[in-house]
């Protein structure tokens, strides 16, 4: 290995503590000057769509990408790797990785998910693995990583199984029984399961899946490779990816650990198939590793990557860091989801243990939720005219009497509030509000207007 990929490379000297050292913790005055850019008067409870980033950080990215600007060559020779370097061995911290080579920075999961579906299509198409054998993986999957199946496995000769999870969902045990059936369904007719996709909180409707567990099944059911879809994790809830156990592990950091968009982190467990993983972008670096291949990929504005570590000095500006971070985001969210659900009569989505920063709250029946057309309706509503934003899922009953209902009918429309630390109470009390008000006025969302 030359120098240069040593540079990238060897982090074994390197030590990044993830606890505060600070003796005076962060204020709410310094969190709210921290977010002062956010848009004022709106309701802001869907960090888990796209994230949220502090003006410090927002600061620290603007000094990166001036010192490219002012002499690039000294940056890309001097700086940008070591700069890059220095990111990787705080991620690799961070998830309990054995060595920064297995942790490669790219923009996000959906960069990911082609990284691994296109060595698991290289391998259908050059005969190593046999036409049918099969991906499994969530039906509620993220659609880019459904689309990624599509487009590098399915035309390669592959063939996909959708695991169906019932909604709402009562136990983790719900979601272990429909993945065997789905691992079985794959084996069915001498098939082999080639690779299996696991989300570690789905997306929407949001819950957190025992994925460590259902990895474990994975190696006692002799699936090949596992891959474990996480862009809501990192921030949200603690990641161990020894413990997890996947062959990739995939989160964002710009979703819930402050990173400006777009950064995510990909680890990839050093094994005999490292060497067959490659960046879909083709570099002068192409075969010098996946982290090395990463770490350029031609001309372009690194700094949301280089950035990582003035963001881990940040979280440590909280009592407990990032950990107390989660654990609050976490208190509130379900604090806030219980006071939703008593004001509307309805429920949620999961237990409490089961959600992390998010939460799913049942939408009063009287609203009329027929279709995503509807849900898309009323979230265009809420943020014209009340200010509010937040996603909202349409669930069509499968099994009527045993669907949730509230006092009027059917639940078959939920909110996907997220808490963060910019959040205040009165955000949810305003989305409250707004509901209880279209109830009152026995409006459906079919009588909404957006213009």
């Amino acid at each position: 290995m030359d120098s240069d990929h040593r540079e990238n490379g060897d982090s074994t000297h390197n030590h990044v503590s993830k606890k505060p050292k600070l003796s005076a913790f962060i204020s709410e005055e310094e969190i709210r000057r921290e977010f002062s850019h956010h848009q004022h008067g709106i309701a802001r409870i869907n960090n888990g769509s796209f994230g949220s980033c502090p003006t410090s950080i927002i600061a620290a990215q603007k000094e990166w990408q001036l010192r490219f600007l002012q002499q690039p060559d000294d940056f890309y020779f001097n700086h940008l790797r070591k700069g890059l370097l220095e990111s990787r061995t705080v991620v690799k911290e961070l998830i309990n990785a054995d060595s920064v080579d297995e942790v490669s920075l790219i923009d996000n999961a959906t960069t990911a998910a082609a990284i691994v579906l296109q060595q698991i299509g290289r391998a259908f198409a050059q005969g190593k693995f046999q036409k049918g054998d099969a991906v499994v993986m969530l039906h509620c999957a993220f659609q880019s990583v459904k689309k990624s199946i599509q487009a590098y496995v399915t035309q390669s000769g592959g063939s996909v199984i959708e695991v169906q999870l019932t909604f709402p969902l009562n136990s983790k045990e719900e979601i272990v029984s429909e993945f065997r059936k789905g691992l079985e369904k794959g084996k069915s007719n001498g098939r082999h399961v080639r690779l299996a996709i696991i989300d570690h909180i789905t997306s929407m409707p949001c819950v957190v899946v025992p994925v460590a567990e259902l990895v474990k099944i994975c190696r006692q059911e002799g699936v090949d490779q596992v891959f474990v879809d996480a862009a809501h994790a990192i921030g949200s809830v603690p990641v161990d990816v020894k413990e997890i156990g996947a062959d990739f592990y995939v989160s964002n950091l710009h979703k819930w650990f402050f990173c400006p968009p777009s950064v995510a982190f990909l680890y990839c467990r050093n094994s005999p198939l490292s060497s067959e993983v490659h960046h879909p972008v083709v570099s002068h670096e192409y075969g010098n590793g996946l982290a090395i291949e990463s770490s350029w990929i031609g001309t372009r504005d690194y700094s949301s990557q280089l950035v990582i570590p003035s963001v881990l000095e940040f979280v440590n500006r909280f009592e407990d860091g990032i950990e107390g971070i989660m654990t609050r985001n976490h208190d509130n969210v379900v604090q806030m989801g219980e006071m939703l659900a008593k004001s509307w009569g309805t429920n949620l989505g999961a237990p409490p243990d089961m959600c992390a920063s998010m939460i799913m709250v049942g939408l009063p029946s009287r609203l009329c939720i027929t279709s995503e057309k509807d849900t898309e309706r009323l979230r265009s509503y809420l943020r014209v005219h009340h200010g509010i934003e937040v996603p909202l899922h349409y669930q069509a009953p499968t099994d009527v009497q045993c669907a949730p209902r509230d006092k009027d009918g059917l639940i078959t429309g939920y909110a996907r509030i997220s808490h963060q630390v910019y959040n205040s109470f009165d955000d949810y009390f305003k989305f409250r509000d707004a509901i209880n008000q279209l109830v009152e006025q026995r409006r459906t969302c079919k009588m909404l207007f957006t213009e």
